[in-house]
């Protein structure tokens, strides 16, 4: 698992040869196919999966886009400066510039592309900015969630016809002079053992999420915390990378998100917040800045009492969510309940009312300009909620890790001394993203932007290579 065998010019005993072989089927791996697909070069994608999911699969399928036809349709304002100061912002400028810039430079043609070659029914999420964006350019397929996303780009490497190969466990790669990869070795179900030799090869297989030791290892602070992304993020392009002496950036890294329904363990959207919904624990008091972001909200509320908090908002923020397929699961499955009183809120769930009130007289007096928030956070008087009040329970949990291998702005993972492997690329998860070194970078978006812009480029730039 996750070796190296190298092998001498001529030799291999590869089963067969493919111009590039992308390891991972998720968002990233099956773009970066299109995209080499659509510059005639011939692919193969290799997942360990019986079906392709990822994480992608898990997550809202948001894809953030500047400059889109969608966005100048809906009045928005908005360009690759703009999105990049984004970005950078929330990083504390701890992410590589030049990545930063070129995801934003190709973020809304990629957008475009996906919609017009290959039929992606992309359209703009409206009503309300996530933390950190200053623009309206969340892009989603019309159920708003990963899983739809993941089933249009499935079908995308159907018609163009791609082959994708299932239930098939990379194990080792293959490795000739001066680092070169010659090729793949895979394990079938049955045990049967294939191998592939290659041109050049994406490592699109995703982060170490799934992995306890490397999360204790490089983000302890996680390393008891539910994790609740794709069980196959198990760390092999890092471990790969590690034997072959490749740069890795950014490995305390990572996506939580404070809003995990529990016990049902369904997302919910942070536009309860963004909306006006607040975040209360047991307590029936507030515990940060909820605006502040979702990522960095997951260990605030793994602080709380049993490492529970509870989504407190009314029913205006109800009718926007049912917008959410999410959402609407988590509602019909008796995640969402229902209060008329505040008083009754705190009995039904044990909370004690007097502090619960003073929770809302507090807020009342700082959107009056009273009081200025303990967290910092600002209060839109046209935003207060008003009953009946939902309230849905929640945990923190980790959803996918955002550093990785160190890579340039065309996808080349790049060696400990600086200089990038001949023919070997890397994108989404398996490669370092924009994040910064931390929880508190994360900009909503990062996660499907290192993937589907990242996986674009990477899908682009072997393609060149294997046919010069």
């Amino acid at each position: 698992m996750n070796t190296i065998e190298y092998v001498k010019e001529g030799e291999g005993d590869f089963a067969f040869d493919m111009p590039l072989v992308i390891i991972g089927g998720g968002a990233c791996g099956l773009v970066a196919a299109l995209a080499a697909a659509d510059q005639g070069v011939e692919c193969v994608v290799l997942e360990r999966d019986p079906f392709p999911r990822g994480s992608t699969f898990m997550s809202s399928g948001f894809i953030p886009g500047s400059n889109t036809r969608y966005q100048k349709a809906c009045g928005v304002d908005d360009t690759p400066a703009i999105m990049a100061s984004d970005i950078m912002g929330k990083n504390h400028h701890e992410a590589d510039p030049a990545i930063v810039d070129a995801l934003s430079q190709h973020s809304g043609p990629v957008i475009e592309w996906l919609a017009d070659k290959h039929n992606i029914p992309f359209e703009l999420v409206e009503g309300f900015l996530y933390p950190g964006h200053t623009r309206m350019r969340m892009h989603c397929t019309p159920r708003r969630t990963g899983e739809e996303l993941m089933a249009c780009l499935i079908q995308a490497v159907e018609n163009a016809e791609i082959p994708l190969i299932c239930d098939a466990q990379v194990e080792t790669l293959c490795v000739g002079e001066e680092d070169r990869i010659k090729g793949v070795v895979y394990k079938r179900p049955d045990g049967q053992v294939e191998r592939i030799g290659c041109e050049a090869l994406l490592l699109a297989c995703n982060g170490f999420g799934g992995n306890p030791e490397l999360v204790e290892r490089f983000i302890p602070a996680m390393k008891d915390g539910l994790y609740y992304g794709h069980e196959g993020n198990q760390g092999d392009a890092l471990l790969w990378g590690e034997k072959l002496k490749a740069a890795t950036q950014d490995l305390g890294a990572y996506q939580g998100h404070g809003s995990l329904a529990t016990p049902h363990q369904i997302l919910i959207s942070w536009a309860v917040m963004m909306q006006g919904g607040i975040q209360v624990n047991q307590l029936g008091e507030r515990f940060s800045n909820e605006n502040n972001g979702y990522s960095e909200q997951a260990a605030n509320v793994l602080r709380q009492p049993d490492g529970i908090a509870y989504n407190l908002f009314d029913e205006r923020i109800h009718q926007e969510l049912l917008k959410f397929e999410d959402y609407r699961n988590a509602f019909e499955t008796g995640a969402v309940k229902t209060f008329e009183t505040l008083a009754d809120l705190a009995k039904g769930v044990d909370m004690p009312v007097d502090a619960l009130q003073a929770t809302f007289a507090d807020m009342e007096k700082c959107r009056r300009g009273e009081q200025v928030d303990a967290f910092g956070r600002q209060f839109d008087t046209k935003l207060d909620l008003n009953a009946p009040y939902y309230l849905i329970k929640v945990t923190g949990a980790l959803f996918h890790t955002q550093g990785g291998l160190d890579v340039d702005v065309q996808a080349r993972v790049k060696k400990q001394d600086g200089t990038v492997f001949s023919n070997l690329f890397a994108a989404g998860g398996a490669a370092r993203g924009v994040s910064g070194s931390n929880d508190s970078g994360y900009l909503s978006g990062n996660g499907l932007l290192s993937a589907v812009v990242m996986g674009k480029i990477a899908g682009s730039s072997a393609a060149q290579l294997v046919t010069v």
